[in-house]
């Protein structure tokens, strides 16, 4: 069975016919969740990490007790009923934040999230109709409905985990780096000029050194996001902040603190020192 599967998703991964849809999608979504505070709030940057996973939980506590009620018995259908609606109302916000995190995908992870996309929504469909039958006294047809609705979810929610495990979106594209624990020398002092930033290497970490006003700021130079490399964007001297050349994440270039979206997880950030005119660095823990 798992062998079936991955060669089912081997080829929806490579079916590149999605584009004709993907691409287009992608563009018309970035016109209605744009760059700014709703998109900044969809996708998590006051969280910490994308919240798309987390408001899906809640759409699906409230179908699946649902479900079991319509299981329990005819005395337990008004609150099956309340439920049901309560599910669709919550999975408005929950599919804006999944196409707020959509429109930065490209190639394999856009196909795969249109797919998964238009499962969600024919789940959607599925559980209003339920309400709507319920609402209207075809409780037989309502209960119908959610077995249909919760069936399409797991198979979308199955593409969702495919998203996340196997192709690691919306996972911090720093997080497996092997950051200097230690005090390491990366380049001498008096080649770091003024507002002059420079990409260096800490064992296997690509490091953005900025100096202002003397201080010496170090992040990790792959954006969180989706690893685009801040050294090619937009910095800031003025402002301390870099901007991402990707999707137009913002940090703090001391910090690493992220600024504007659609960015959720900060930059790491490192400690930085002069020791025998070298500029030397390694991990803030935590930060």
């Amino acid at each position: 069975m798992p062998g079936i599967l991955n060669k089912m998703l081997t080829s929806l991964e490579e079916a590149k016919a999605l584009d004709k849809v993907a691409i287009p999608g992608t563009k018309a979504a970035s016109k209605i969740v744009p760059k700014g505070p709703l998109k900044d709030a969809l996708t998590g940057k006051w969280l910490g990490h994308p919240v798309h996973p987390l408001m899906t939980d809640v759409a699906i506590a409230f179908w699946t007790t649902g479900g079991v009620l319509d299981l329990l018995g005819d005395r337990h259908e008004k609150s099956a009923e309340v439920l049901t609606g309560l599910g669709v109302l919550s999975a408005v916000p929950t599919a804006m934040a999944g196409v707020a995190d959509w429109v930065d995908t490209i190639g394999a992870e856009r196909r795969v999230g249109l797919v998964h996309a238009l499962g969600n929504t024919a789940a959607l469909a599925a559980f209003t109709s339920s309400y709507f039958c319920r609402r209207n006294g075809d409780t037989t047809g309502g209960k119908m409905l959610a077995a249909l609705g919760s069936g399409l979810l797991g198979a979308s929610g199955y593409l969702g985990a495919h998203l996340a495990y196997r192709l690691g979106s919306g996972v911090d594209r720093t997080a497996f780096d092997h950051k200097p624990q230690d005090w390491t020398p990366v380049l001498s002092d008096e080649d770091l000029l003024e507002d002059s930033p420079q990409v260096v290497r800490a064992g296997d970490t690509a490091v953005l050194l900025h100096r202002n006003s003397g201080n010496v700021c170090a992040i990790h130079n792959v954006c969180t996001h989706r690893g685009g490399p801040l050294n090619e964007g937009v910095i800031d001297s003025e402002a301390r902040t870099v901007t991402c050349p990707w999707h137009a994440s913002e940090f703090d270039l001391c910090t690493g603190e992220v600024i504007h979206g659609p960015a959720s997880a900060p930059q790491p950030r490192f400690e930085t020192r002069v020791h025998g005119g070298k500029i030397e660095l390694k991990e803030v823990k935590g930060g």
